[in-house]
């Protein structure tokens, strides 16, 4: 949404920014997003995000977020409350670095006990 151009969640991120001075991305987060720019062949658009994203964070896949990711996997398996993989990922990445996620899907990621979520958007 803030490539969208979302006015709360541009307000955010500037706030964000000013305080923090970089945010983290997960590398899975920006696979996502490398790749449907790709698909939508976004020329303007990619050069924008790869200008953002290399004055920021791209925090990788560790052992340990692995192993959390598998983790959650295995409880929600469990309880009959499956996600993808890539979201199982994104939240392993954002457990092992104590971070909260923000997104807008927080009803998806709402069922790791574990995980902290924001909504940006104001909805």
């Amino acid at each position: 949404m803030f490539f969208r151009g979302h006015p709360e969640v541009t307000a955010r991120f500037a706030a964000y920014l000013a305080r923090y001075k970089k945010i983290n991305t997960s590398i899975v987060t920006y696979y996502e997003i490398i790749s449907g720019l790709k698909h939508m062949d976004a020329h303007k658009k990619m050069a924008a995000f790869l200008t953002f994203i290399s004055k920021n964070r791209v925090l990788s896949l560790t052992r340990q977020s692995v192993i959390i990711s598998a983790e959650i996997y295995a409880e929600l398996r469990a309880e009959g409350k499956l996600l993808d993989d890539m979201d199982l990922l994104i939240a392993g990445i954002a457990i092992a670095n104590d971070l909260v996620l923000v997104t807008h899907n927080r009803t998806h990621f709402e069922r790791i006990k574990q995980l902290e979520t924001e909504d940006w958007s104001g909805k």
